[in-house]
């Protein structure tokens, strides 16, 4: 019943109608609240730029809660630990193998905490870097060499990671990015333009991909 719900919030989102996406509030510690003007920016940019009809306000769900089936896409960040309970996996993995997209950006500091959680969700399923190649790189703005990079902190590359289900990503990992904090407002880091319309675009590529998928 709930994968049936899902669908049919993704069929009319697809269809013009608008729709909210979620900032995941979870357990354990870390700042899952951190970068507040973020997600707001993102949505802006994109019913500007990629015609999407996403509702201005950000909702804010439990990784527990039956609430997370109403949100197609959800965003979740932080610089610290994260913690999931044996009902928070279920209703998670439930929700991903049900057509919803999870999003994970680390704002520095969530890398070791984070990727044990992902492997109690999908204890089967590899978490594999994706290539340059991969449609998420690709619409509607272009990125040949993948992941951009919008903060440094420890001069490592910018990997995007995924689990794959019937050879869909539903679980994206962003690690030594920080594309929420390009995000941001301008205020917030001064990040110049460029820098932060490559995040905005990528952003953008990702939520395409969470609707068009």
């Amino acid at each position: 019943m709930k994968k049936i719900f899902l669908l049919t919030i993704l069929f009319f989102f697809n269809l013009g109608f608008s729709q909210e996406i979620a900032l995941l509030k979870y357990n354990g510690g870390g700042d899952w609240y951190a970068n507040p003007t973020a997600l707001p920016n993102l949505i802006k940019f994109c019913n500007s730029n990629i015609n999407t009809r996403i509702k201005n306000k950000v909702a804010t769900v439990a990784p527990g809660s039956p609430d997370i089936f109403s949100y197609p896409f959800i965003h979740m960040t932080g610089h610290g630990n994260v913690i999931f309970n044996a009902q928070e996996i279920e209703n998670l993995r439930n929700y991903l193998s049900s057509g919803g997209f999870l999003h994970i950006d680390d704002n520095y500091g969530m890398d070791k905490y984070i990727r044990s959680e992902i492997k109690k969700l999908f204890p089967n399923n590899e978490l594999v870097e994706l290539p340059s190649t991969h449609s998420i790189f690709q619409k509607p703005f272009s990125f040949p060499s993948g992941l951009p990079k919008i903060h440094e902190h420890e001069a490592k590359r910018p990997q995007a990671f995924g689990i794959f289900l019937n050879n869909k990503l539903v679980l994206l990992y962003t690690f030594e990015c920080d594309l929420g904090d390009g995000w941001e407002d301008y205020e917030v880091h001064n990040d110049p333009k460029e820098v932060r319309d490559k995040a905005l675009k990528m952003g953008a590529n990702i939520i395409n991909y969470t609707f068009q998928n």
